[in-house]
């Protein structure tokens, strides 16, 4: 006898059809119709039982009257072990198919019976069967099951039975081709996760927000769980770094070292009830990584490829506004004929240093003309020069199978992503192990060990390429004609010296090194069916390298040596030798030790009830110890090694060498927690759930470990269609859920003692010293934040159309703050709870299934999610400056945090085309007195936030026999953003009020500035002024600069006013197509020919178009950074190609 599983009349899913139990077995698409077909042309009778077809040979092999025995597959026909047999009925008994999938079962001679075949993951299979028949059972792949369950690290929940928010994906759904790194991937693919990044290379870390922000202070990451346990960071960045809006993080975070094709699905946990029992990590969310496990079976080899060329920078794309070299010659031009007066700084290119040296002698009139003439036609391509049209590759091999009583997976993997910025990229290698054994009916034991290497090569923070390549003007050649560098001069402080790109980069880097390997032992004692305990034992450590240098050569070196390469340094000098190198080696070790007991019991007459509880007791330390130091007088090409000898004449060097001492770090964190959930339902009508959780730290002082304030949810469940008794055919299910919960928050090191860091020795007291390391803070208070949460979810038209809709809202209470206090009291600012933040929104998933036939699937999904945050508390009155409202990291009362201000610009003068605006110059008076917050109120602009208040996504699958065509596309809406600065291009030193550098390039919207009366009213980009100019006082030192003002500063002049004025500040919005993907399966009869499972070939294109406003011209709208231009994000190509032996 065979038994085939099928699918429902109304549609067709993937089944095995086997036409005999001795030939192969093909996968292919069928109804029952079919089935009996291929039944009846292979020589066998058939007939219908419920949901499968069953079949018999005409002529059998005689079997033993008292047994039924037979062999059961998988899908792919291969024998399938550990699989459970039982007399339907019955709870005991039964026997388990073998490594081959072979089983025997006795009973009764003749006898006619059910069996009840089931396995983890696969559907149920039920068949009426004789005894002394041979049968084969093919097992179906119950993918709804694997999607039911729900996994929060420290359970695994029925979702029937979930009253949390929680959102689940598979990998294979969210998976894309060419993204390297899982936390990249989520994107618009997670209602309420907020994803934004600060550049478009390759090792830029993204940041993640989980239903808005929860805390000023502290970190507002979300909490990252594998398989159960936190990971921790490799660096410990502090929380300003990391909350910074601008900072780029290209360190890292806590899995840049998981393989995405090691991992088998991600689930994010959002509101109180799911975070609960993580204690007060988790104020931000929790997103949960499952790798992926053995099943039983014959060991299946699974390699993976991709191929990604990634497309550079051009200034032909058409978000690139930038000036050629002929337009930068004519406004060259257009100065000289306003003789215009140039800084003194300048460097002279291009037509100002053909113009100096005529007017100087050394120049005639047509070697003048011919010197502009190749000004004119230079045009050097920077992006050329600096980036690439890189390609990278992703290699991975695993390895899984087993038997009853062992399974395995394992891994090897290995990335090359070339970043398109010349020599920036990482080199990643993985390798993973999970290894499942069943010791004996009542103990198990689970073992995942992983290990990664990860080589990060990017560049220093002064050496920007892409910055670089916006920001210079093009008429200044790379190399002179006879093919070495072409060096310009750059001033600093007094001194100027060669800089040229290009050897900048040759003669520095900074390369990052980082080893991780974690190893986790989960052994679990079942004595009974509805009781089990868990011990789990992890440790994780990682080493982190992080290499920088700056060569001799360098430009960076001869502004500290203070004279060119080559020659002697002055005794002034502070690097009379060498280049600079520095070394900052970070450990960090963790381990976590948890004891758990779960029941899970159903009781009652007919056991409708069902109580599930679970509580433990868990300890873990995580422990970064660091080491920083920076040495001079380093020659990488001479052995790698220093300057012994350093001559007295150079004092300043010696004085830097003596204030230069390694930094050693050493922080340790000590955790202790309980924590308890239980769960009640009834016949799946409701559901009832309460967690708690109390942690106990040595960080965070001894006040707040005496003031116990535990981590607490409720919530519950209601399955309004089974409780209506709802008849409705199209109503498949309508679940309504609710939860409340609390979460506190200390931070790190706050003590109600004063405490004192003993110091080294010091030659100018003859004794050792010691310093204030932390005053007393005895108010300080936990910050509590209250969370609730509704939603509803239903399914629709036999399970084709699922809807579900949330809505949210957290306050946050005594948040912390920062108080600013007189320096005279050794600290400028401490912590105190004043703050409360409110986060309030909802979101909307919909997933349907228009077309399921035999040949065609079509799915589709979106999702809409929208948060509203405020922040209700007014900051200290001088807590901020006026350039932290306008780069949006003040705190402001009634506003979102990330809310940015700008000046009001009312317009040009039509007298010299001067940037006007509404500074209160008329109502002078009415500032003084006011302190920085309040001028800043008074004076500026809100202009908007620099997150988006919407995010969604649409996706789309359509299937077609072996062809699969995947789409992608996510949106934002609510963000601002400031357009890059029209004045002002350089940095540092190089800068002045309105200044126009003949070295730097400048963006096309010059072309349209003021130039003559009347051009006022045909746009809004100012005039450029010379010193020499009547007015140019007046704008380059405005009247709230002057003596008889008493307020608060405004501003610098009134250009930088416009860079950072309402009119630079345009939408954010965006419409992206960020995935387009064909794959094609290769027809399984011609891979059995090959001895093949499956060859799948893919060809994928990532943020291929962005929809935007047209202004955004070089920018990016995904990107939130305001400090300096970065990486935008590139389109990007993948091949891939997928083999299973």
């Amino acid at each position: 006898m065979v038994v085939f599983p099928l699918a429902n009349e109304g549609g067709y899913e993937g089944a095995e059809a086997a036409v005999h139990r001795r030939r192969d077995i093909m996968k292919m698409q069928m109804n029952r119709i079919t089935c009996l077909w291929l039944c009846l042309f292979a020589g066998m009778t058939a007939h219908v039982e419920a949901d499968a077809a069953v079949s018999k040979p005409q002529e059998t092999v005689q079997q033993a009257d008292n047994e039924v025995a037979g062999q059961v597959l998988d899908e792919a026909g291969q024998p399938l072990p550990g699989v459970t047999i039982r007399i339907d009925g019955t709870k005991n008994g039964g026997v388990a198919s073998d490594y081959d999938g072979r089983f025997a079962l006795p009973v009764g001679k003749n006898q006619s019976l059910k069996l009840t075949f089931s396995y983890i993951g696969c559907k149920p299979q039920t068949l009426t069967v004789k005894a002394g028949k041979d049968v084969i059972v093919i097992m179906e792949d119950d993918k709804a099951t694997l999607k039911e369950v729900v996994v929060t690290g420290y359970q695994q929940i029925d979702r029937r039975n979930l009253t949390s928010s929680v959102s689940s994906v598979k990998m294979d759904d969210i998976a894309r081709a060419g993204v390297s790194s899982v936390d990249k991937m989520l994107q618009g693919r997670i209602p309420d996760l907020v994803l934004t990044t600060t550049s478009g290379e390759v090792n830029a870390t993204p940041k993640i927000r989980i239903r808005g922000v929860s805390t000023l202070i502290g970190n507002r990451e979300p909490l990252w769980v594998v398989d159960g346990i936190i990971v921790n960071d490799p660096v410990n960045l502090t929380s300003d770094v990391i909350n910074d809006p601008d900072y780029v993080n290209r360190i890292g975070n806590a899995i840049s070292g998981i393989n995405p094709q090691d991992i088998e699905r991600i689930d994010v946990l959002k509101d109180a009830a799911a975070t609960a029992l993580y204690g007060t990590r988790a104020a931000n969310g929790v997103i949960v990584v499952t790798t992926k496990k053995g099943r039983a079976g014959r060991p299946v080899i699974s390699y993976n490829f991709t191929g990604t060329v990634r497309h550079r920078p051009r200034y032909s794309d058409r978000k690139i506004d930038l000036m050629n070299a002929k337009e930068r010659t004519q406004v060259s031009r257009d100065l000289a004929a306003m003789h215009y007066t140039f800084p003194s700084n300048m460097t002279y290119v291009g037509y100002e240093d053909a113009l100096q040296k005529y007017y100087g002698g050394t120049y005639n009139r047509s070697q003048f003309e011919a010197a502009v003439a190749a000004a004119e036609v230079q045009n050097t391509d920077w992006f050329k020069l600096l980036t690439r049209d890189s390609f990278s590759q992703d290699h991975s091999i695993n390895l899984s199978g087993g038997a009853d009583k062992f399974r395995y997976y394992a891994s090897l993997g290995y990335t090359n992503d070339n970043d398109v910025i010349n020599r920036n990229g990482n080199d990643r290698y993985t390798a993973a192990a999970n290894l499942d054994f069943t010791l004996n009916n009542q103990f198990q034991l689970s073992l995942n060990l992983g290990m990664h290497t990860d080589k990060r090569r990017y560049d220093q923070s002064d050496v920007s390429p892409i910055d670089y390549a916006y920001n210079t003007s093009r008429v200044i050649p790379s190399h002179t004609e006879s093919g070495y560098f072409y060096y310009k001069k750059m001033s600093v402080g007094s001194g100027s010296y060669d800089f040229n790109i290009l050897n900048e980069l040759d003669n520095s880097y900074v390369r990052q090194r980082t080893n991780g390997f974690k190893a986790t032992a989960n052994l679990r004692y079942a004595p009974l069916d509805w009781l089990n305990f868990n011990a789990i034992l992890a440790f994780n450590t990682s080493d982190t390298n992080i290499e920088g240098w700056h060569g001799e050569k360098s430009w960076y070196a001869a502004a500290l040596r203070q004279s060119p390469y080559g020659i002697e340094a002055p005794s002034t000098s502070e690097m009379p030798f060498g280049g600079e190198l520095s070394e900052n080696d970070i450990d960090q070790r963790d381990w976590t030790v948890r004891l758990q007991g779960n029941l899970n019991k159903n009781f009652g007459p007919e056991g409708h009830h069902n109580l599930n509880i679970a509580v433990g007791i868990e300890a873990s330390s995580t422990h970064y110890m660091g080491n920083l130091f920076t040495q001079r007088g380093y020659y990488a090409d001479r052995g790698k090694r220093f300057t012994a000898e350093i001559p007295d004449k150079y004092a300043a060097y010696l004085r830097w060498l003596g204030r230069n001492v390694p930094v050693i770090t050493d922080n340790l964190t000590n955790l202790v927690s309980a924590y308890g959930t239980a769960s009640y339902s009834y016949k799946e009508l409701f559901t009832l759930n309460a967690n708690t959780r109390y942690d106990g730290s040595n960080r965070f002082g001894d006040r707040s470990n005496e003031k116990i304030l535990p981590v607490w949810s409720v919530s519950g469940l209601a399955n309004i269609k089974r409780i209506s008794d709802l008849k409705a055919t199209w109503l498949d299910a309508l679940v309504w859920k609710i939860s409340y919960g609390g979460q506190g928050n200390m931070l790190e090191g706050q003590t109600p003692k004063l405490t004192v860091k003993k110091g080294a020795y010091d030659t100018h007291y003859g004794e050792m010293i010691s310093e204030v390391d932390r005053f007393a803070n005895p108010d300080l208070r936990w910050e509590k934040t209250k969370s609730f949460n509704t939603g509803i979810e239903t399914a629709l038209f036999h399970n084709r159309l699922l809807l579900s809709l949330e809505y949210y809202y957290k306050k946050t209470t005594d948040a912390f703050m920062n108080k600013t206090i007189s320096d005279v009291n050794g600290y400028s600012a401490y912590y105190v709870n004043s703050g409360r933040i409110i986060n309030k929104g909802y979101n909307l998933s919909v997933t349907a299934t228009p077309v399921q036939t035999r040949d065609w699937n079509w799915l589709l999904s979106a999702s809409f999610s929208k948060v509203i945050n405020r922040m209700n508390t007014i900051p200290g009155e001088d807590a901020y400056e006026i350039s932290d409202y306008l780069a949006g990291t003040a705190i402001i009362n009634g506003q979102a945090i990330g809310t940015f201000y700008s000046y009001r610009f009312v317009g040009l003068n039509p007298q010299d085309g001067g940037p006007m605006f509404d500074d209160w110059q008329d109502r002078a008076h009415e500032l003084v007195g006011l302190n920085k917050y309040e001028t800043a109120m008074r004076v500026l602009e809100r202009s908007g936030k620099r997150d988006p208040d919407v995010t969604g996504s649409f996706s789309s699958t359509l299937s077609y026999k072996h062809w699969r065509l995947g789409l992608l596309m996510d949106y934002a809406l609510g963000k601002k953003i400031r357009l890059f600065k029209v004045f002002n291009q350089g940095s540092g030193s190089n800068t002045g009020p309105g200044y126009i550098y003949p070295e730097y390039n400048l963006n096309r919207a010059l072309l349209d500035r003021w130039k003559r009366p009347g051009d006022e009213r045909l746009t809004d980009i100012p005039s450029i002024m010379s010193t020499s100019s009547p007015n140019f006082y007046q704008y380059a030192q405005p009247w709230f600069n002057g003596d008889n003002y008493k307020g608060v500063k405004l501003g610098t002049d009134l250009w930088t006013m416009y860079d950072y004025s309402n009119v630079r500040v345009v939408s954010a919005d965006y419409l992206r197509l960020a995935s387009l993907s064909l794959t094609y399966e290769l027809p399984l009869a011609l891979l059995m020919k090959w001895g093949v499972q499956r060859i799948a070939l893919s060809l994928t294109g990532n943020n291929l178009y962005t929809w935007c406003d047209n202004r955004l011209k070089g920018q990016t709208p995904m990107q939130s950074g305001f400090a300096e231009v970065q990486l935008s994000d590139t389109p990007y190509y993948t091949l891939g190609v997928n083999i299973q032996f």
